[in-house]
């Protein structure tokens, strides 16, 4: 395919924005190339500046489950725009999608809407401190929560070991207060609990995880963190921000039963606008300003447009065939892929949780960072550009989630599966 415009507009783009790029993981430095600038989205079709079509499974990582320029979401967005795109000031649309939201989570009480995931996991994290009385957090190698310094941090070198900063410009203060344990390993977290018995306000875990590639909890792990955090004193907190009404509608948390103390929204509850959200048990909540004395704040929280696009895509997951559909789709398309690798005798582990999935390029099991980071990276990077070629874009790194939507037909998906054929050979 001819990318000649991406070429010229990346080119121009690292004149004036860092690395070309307003978000890292759009530099394609996880699988290397020139950046595809995207110029139209419709459906479950994407369209590069150069005119190339391609079947997207990348979904605005994961936000846009209705598909691109949905009609609904177009007009309830156009609608509230007409009207004002902020106020700084409360709305009734906050109120609407507030409640849409704890309708559907029963743990969730109480919402605080915010502009983004970051923002969401960052507030969380406060409150769990202001409410505990407590300062360290505890986190799980390979889960990414936003950047915010107290969770830009990676595994030590010991097993009790305090974090240390994983990026420039994370003072090791924050990172002392973070301990990272290992993602369905409930003894890396009673460790942690054991050394510092008064010192931890929360657990913070992706029930699913996916910013290491989908990762499922094993059996009793979610359980055994509801346990513990609640014997020693501190709080759950679910990252919901990829999982919230894209598993279910109900989440993680209520496919695999376990309740937290707090969640963290985003993605889907703006319905592809910059959104974000937290919202827990009342007692927790009451802690947030004006209630309490845990200050957080926001002029774009609760953005008018963000809420009528949010409000438009919950609502029309409430359908009963909506999951159902997603389901079989990506389950259609799991079985598929599988069928094709396995023609080609290469290695492959599909983790799928509803319409969420990774490729690893690894005969499996793949249950947490160690097993995730044995994929083979090399191998990956050439099935995604093969697959580009082809007319499919998957997400530019292998330890991603892809995403199906609601627009995506039996049709792309039986020309995803050829795609991958043709991308094997």
């Amino acid at each position: 395919m001819n990318r000649q415009r991406s070429a010229q507009l990346y080119s121009e783009a690292q004149r004036v924005i860092p690395g070309g790029v307003n978000s890292p993981a759009r530099s394609w430095g996880a699988v290397g190339g020139t950046p595809i600038f995207f110029a139209k989205g419709k459906g479950s079709h994407v369209w590069d500046a150069d005119g190339n079509e391609y079947i997207d499974y990348v979904c605005s990582w994961g936000p846009l489950i209705l598909g691109h320029a949905d009609d609904g979401v177009v007009s309830a967005v156009t609608d509230a725009a007409q009207v004002g795109t902020s106020f700084g000031a409360p709305t009734e649309a906050e109120n609407q999608m507030a409640s849409l939201v704890a309708q559907a989570y029963p743990s969730v009480s109480l919402v605080r809407f915010v502009s983004s995931g970051t923002e969401a996991a960052m507030s969380a994290l406060r409150l769990a401190r202001a409410f505990t009385g407590r300062d360290k957090i505890i986190k799980f190698q390979g889960g990414y929560h936003g950047h915010a310094d107290a969770l830009l941090v990676a595994a030590g070198s010991g097993a009790t070991s305090h974090g240390v900063p994983d990026s420039a410009g994370v003072t090791d203060s924050f990172a002392q207060d973070t301990l990272i344990a290992q993602f369905n390993d409930i003894d890396s977290v009673s460790t942690h609990f054991d050394e510092y018995p008064d010192s931890i306000a929360c657990v913070i875990v992706e029930p699913v995880a996916g910013n290491m590639g989908v990762v499922p909890p094993d059996d009793g792990f979610l359980e055994g963190l509801r346990t513990l955090t609640t014997e020693r004193g501190a709080l759950l907190i679910f990252d919901e921000v990829i999982t919230g009404f894209r598993v279910a509608l109900e989440g993680a948390q209520g496919i695999y039963g376990v309740t937290p103390d707090l969640t963290c929204f985003g993605k889907i509850v703006g319905g592809g606008m910059p959104v974000g959200a937290y919202g827990g048990r009342e007692d927790v909540m009451n802690v947030v300003s004006p209630l309490g004395p845990m200050y957080q704040a926001g002029t774009l929280s609760g953005n008018p447009v963000a809420m009528a696009a949010g409000i438009e895509t919950v609502t029309r997951l409430q359908a009963p065939e909506a999951y159902q559909q997603l389901e079989e789709n990506a389950a259609l398309l799991a079985d598929g892929l599988n069928a094709v690798f396995a023609e080609a005798e290469t290695p492959l582990t599909i983790n799928r949780v509803g319409s969420m999935m990774t490729l690893f390029f690894n005969p499996g099991p793949v249950n947490g960072w160690e097993s995730v980071s044995q994929s083979d990276r090399d191998g990956f990077t050439r099935f995604f550009h093969n697959m580009l070629d082809e007319g499919v874009y998957l997400p530019p790194s292998p330890f991603e989630a892809m995403f199906v939507s609601l627009a995506h037909t039996t049709e792309d998906i039986e020309r995803t599966i050829e795609a991958a054929r043709n991308a094997l050979k």
